[in-house]
Parts: C-alpha cells; structure tokens; sequence
C-alpha cells in the first residue's frame, strides 16, 4: 500500500467506534441529521430496520435532544407490502414519485437517494439499506462520529464482515465473509487501477454511509447500483483522501442477488467508475448489455437496457422539475 494511503488508512479508519448516543447529539448542536432509508420489494425486512432505528429519533435516556431528526423510507416502486410494512413500524414513507413530481421517475437506487436530499432536510444525511437481515441501532452513531467530530471529512463509508447467506455447503472462511462479490471481484479492483489512492477504502459499495449535504447537493447522482461509487470518487475528487473516512460496523447481513442481477450491477458500477475516471465519455441514457443464460441446455441471449445517465445537482435543480417552493414534500 503507498504510504499516503496507509497514512490515510491509520487516521481514518475507525475500527471500533466508541461514540455515544449523548456524546454526539452534543456535538451535534443546531444541526439536523436526516436518517434516509432505500427500499424496493423489501417486506421481510424493512419493519425490523426502521423498529431498530426509529428510537433514534428519540429523546435519549437522559433527555438529551434526539441524535437523529427524521427517519425516512423512500420506496422505489415496491410492488410488495413493503410501504404498509414501513409505515405500520413508524416510518415516514415517500414514494419516489412522490418528490420533485414534475420529474419523471426512473428506476434504481441511485433514483431514491438523488431525490431523498429534496425531501429532507438534514446537514448531515445517513443513508442505509432496507434490506438488512442483520442490523442493530448502533450503525448510526457510528457512521455520525467522524462528521460530528472533525470538520474534515465529508463522506463517511461503512465496512463489515458481511457473511453469504445461500444455504449452500461453503468454506468456513467463504461463509463467514464472502458476501459483497461485486465490491471483491470488480470495485476494489477497479478502483486499484484507476484510482489507486481509495485502495484502502475496504467495501466502496457499502450501502450503509454518511455524508454532509453541502457535498451531496453538489455533485451528480449515478443512477442504480452505480451511485455509491460514484459519490466516493466524487467526494475524492474534490476533497482528496482527508475528505474520506469510514468506520468497521461489525457483521451485517444483506440479502443477496443472483449471478444475472449481479451483472447488470456491475456493468453500472462498471461505466459510473469508469466515466468518473474520465476512460470513457457518453452521453447516452443507457446502454444494452448483453448475458447468456442456459434453457434446455442452450445459450440463450438475454439483453437488458442499463441506465447509465447520471441525476444533476440535486442544488441545480430549483425551478427545473418542481416549483422551488415545494421542493421538500
């Protein structure tokens, strides 16, 4: 590893994280903290996670002000029970068309996070995935410290052992933390070649984060899966390594996607590094990728349309898809 990025890995790497509840919202002061869940088709999962960190909208034991502002699930066009399921465990819920109405929705996570900054209104934004299968209150906090702390970082990322939960017959070590495929087999390597000085950021995919909205309002939202890496090299780009942090949250589970669907994440991951990296330049809305399943023990051709077109600032879009008076819904 280069030596200004272990540096950096040294300063900025919490590895266990020790704030607390009352420390932070101490810290914390006049600011707002937006607590923003993403969620399609997540039923199983999306009361457990909101009944987990509603509390922390809460006064603390003590009194003290709450360490978190406002909880919000933004569903991404769930055809599920997952906004009943949400709302019934306390959860404010907005569905996307429901923000910035004059703009026509498009499908993806990088859709429901672009306009998750137009319906809330927290300096600092936490953004956490819906589809935990394991999740405990204390992510949070964990991912608010280095913000609340130091007026340096902007982006702070989260990092776990993330287990692969498919029922079948692995390895212990496979087992234990072969999750986040797409992060080991394309992300890390990707990032390594093109953008060397984040080699030590460990899960640049991890949908658990923090940023401020100063950062976030400025910069372009990668559509789908591409947008979490895609705020990383932004926040790099701009702010350099010192802009970075991220923090160990233990074990977390997710639910896992199929060879197909990992696919067609890496392929946006794919373009929004490499167009972030200045390889590539389109201007294109999406573009075909191609895979090959078997039917009857024959190759048969499947194409999908990948969204590849980035959200602008979210700061430049007053008056374009709303009436700026009603930007936050």
């Amino acid at each position: 590893m280069d030596p200004a990025v272990h540096d950096w890995f040294r300063r900025r790497t919490f590895q266990r994280p020790e704030w607390t509840v009352p420390e932070l919202a101490e810290l914390k002061g006049e600011q707002r903290v937006s607590l923003v869940l993403p969620a399609l088709d997540e039923q199983e999962t999306v009361g457990r996670v909101v009944s987990t960190l509603l509390p922390l909208t809460g006064p603390g034991r003590s009194g003290e002000q709450p360490l978190v502002d406002e909880l919000v699930v933004v569903d991404s066009g769930s055809v599920d029970r997952t906004v009943a399921v949400a709302e019934r465990a306390g959860a404010r819920v907005l569905r996307r068309e429901d923000v910035l109405p004059r703009c026509a929705p498009r499908p993806g996570k990088g859709e429901v996070l672009w306009r998750s900054l137009a319906a809330t209104d927290g300096d600092l934004v936490v953004f956490v995935d819906a589809d935990l299968t394991r999740c405990e209150a204390d992510i949070v906090p964990a991912l608010l410290g280095p913000l609340l702390s130091s007026a340096e970082p902007v982006l702070v990322k989260g990092f776990y052992r993330r287990p692969l939960e498919t029922g079948a017959v692995l390895p212990a070590a496979e087992e234990a933390s072969g999750g986040g495929r797409v992060t080991e087999l394309l992300a890390r390597p990707l990032l390594s070649a093109l953008r060397p000085e984040l080699s030590g950021v460990v899960q640049p995919l991890a949908g658990e984060y923090a940023a401020r909205r100063e950062f976030l309002e400025s910069v372009p939202f990668a559509p789908g899966y591409g947008v979490e890496i895609g705020l990383l090299l932004d926040a790099h780009s701009a702010y350099g390594l010192d802009g970075l942090a991220q923090v160990n949250l233990g074990v977390r589970g997710h639910l896992h996607q199929d060879l197909a669907a990992l696919g067609v994440m890496s392929r946006q991951v794919l373009d929004t590094a490499l167009r972030r990296c200045g390889v590539v330049g389109t201007d294109v809305a999406s573009a075909p990728f191609d895979q090959f399943r078997f039917e009857d023990g024959s190759a048969v051709l499947h194409r999908s349309d990948v969204l590849v077109e980035d959200r602008p600032p979210m700061r430049t879009m007053a008056g374009r898809c709303t009436d700026p008076s009603s930007v936050i819904v």
